[in-house]
């Protein structure tokens, strides 16, 4: 759980929208909520804020970044880890290739390759058609490469030595108990859209265009996005009632993309242009902090409940008094000033994934943050919040890290191109 800066809309919910369960949650450290516009790019990677309506629902593929990095938060998340099951270069390559187009098509509102029905009836169709009729939802796709591709498969492949010095394996941080069957992957997909239904389907078709050279290891629907990258809306809160996502980057803050978020460093080669991702499922014990009185919670956060003001402040993007908050305050850990600048670009959502068997909710934050520069984004302020009293309330039980390539420059690009070619991004 992470404090960011400061900083999409979406429309009525629908009747799909009642389906999502699980998901993303509480990013604790806090981003702006989102409003009424989508954050479209051209061509150029450049990004701006129109309206939803002007974009016909749907978010630019292609640019010089991935979408769903800085792209206004979108309602619902569905995201995927994969395993690689292919040692074979060249089928490995085509997959990467096939995703991509098939990609670009779905986030345009389009079905896959020719569609649901029409084709021939002894074949399987190209797309599973649940999402037929539905418009695009500005859903956007974003891949991220794991560690482990490059360590378990990276001779086969031909990327042995090209993992990133800042693709780093995380430390075991104070109070998490990760599961394996929830941690980890070669590949990742994050499939962000305001219909969950258009998310769901984007995930399914890619695994199904992945059969047999990929599947999934894990993945995890979220609901109730916990951060925001426009800065003008309402805060959304987290399931412990608390606004987050007052101080994140926004998307339109172009210097702060370019200092904590986009990869450029001298010798990035591949990565030139791309960011990291770290994916954290973070369960709370909903049922604890439930009894917990007023005056506790606000002094775990740092932050009153109601308005979200910081400790002494009227208004909830006053800037904060660290030393006026406990010293235990989850806001004044997760400051950057607490942490030497750093700060991270946060796309947080709620899950609720059922019970456990003991009748407690298996529910929380899934945790997304982009950065530049993993260790010098999350690894320190994670251990700043060694001491967080949000920590008795929290635990992470799934982990993940991924290098998240430039954007697709056009129809002739695809993902992980620079990687595989070699080529600069």
């Amino acid at each position: 759980m992470t404090e960011p800066e400061d900083v999409t809309n979406s429309p009525s919910p629908s009747r799909r929208s009642l389906l999502t369960v699980g998901g993303a949650g509480l990013a604790l450290g806090a981003v702006a909520a989102g409003g009424a516009v989508a954050l479209t790019g051209g061509e150029d990677g450049d990004t701006t804020m129109r309206p939803a309506g002007e974009t016909g629902g749907a978010v630019p593929f292609h640019g010089a970044h991935q979408a769903g990095i800085a792209t206004a938060v979108q309602d619902r998340l569905h995201f995927a880890a994969f395993d690689v099951k292919t040692d074979d270069r060249a089928e490995f390559v085509q997959l990467l290739k096939d995703w991509t187009k098939a990609a670009a098509r779905m986030t345009e509102g389009h079905a896959v390759g020719e569609g649901a029905y029409g084709g021939l009836v002894e074949a399987p169709p190209d797309d599973t058609g649940e999402a037929l009729g539905l418009k695009p939802s500005r859903l956007t796709l974003t891949i991220g490469f794991g560690p482990s591709l490059f360590e378990k498969h990276g001779k086969a492949l031909g990327i042995e030595g090209k993992r990133p010095e800042a693709l780093v394996d995380l430390p075991k941080f104070p109070g998490e108990n990760l599961e394996k069957t929830r941690s980890g992957g070669d590949l990742c997909v994050q499939a962000c859209a305001d219909d969950p239904q258009v998310a769901v389907h984007a995930i399914r078709n890619l695994a199904r265009i992945g059969m047999g050279k990929v599947a999934i290891r894990w993945s995890q629907l979220g609901f109730g996005k916990t951060s925001s990258t426009t800065p003008d809306a309402q805060t959304p809160r987290n399931l412990m009632g608390f606004k987050d996502g007052t101080r994140n980057i926004a998307g339109t803050e172009t210097g702060r993309l370019d200092k904590h978020v986009w990869v450029d460093a001298p010798g990035a080669g591949w990565m030139k242009g791309g960011s990291y991702l770290v994916a954290r499922r973070i369960r709370m014990n909903i049922e604890t902090w439930d009894r917990t009185s007023l005056q506790e919670q606000e002094d775990v956060f740092g932050r009153d409940k109601g308005e979200g003001a910081p400790v002494g402040k009227a208004k909830e993007r006053d800037e904060p008094f660290l030393k006026a908050m406990k010293p235990t305050a989850h806001v004044r850990l997760a400051h950057p000033d607490s942490n030497h600048g750093a700060t991270l670009l946060r796309r947080g959502y709620s899950f609720t994934d059922g019970t456990d068997g003991l009748g407690r909710l298996d529910a929380g934050l899934f945790f997304l943050a982009y950065q530049k520069d993993v260790r010098e984004g999350f690894i320190p302020v994670q251990r700043s919040l060694a001491t967080d009293a949000l920590g008795e309330y929290i635990q992470h039980v799934g982990s993940a890290v991924f290098a998240v390539p430039p954007g697709v420059r056009d129809g002739s690009d695809w993902w992980g191109r620079g990687l595989f070619e070699q080529k600069e991004a």
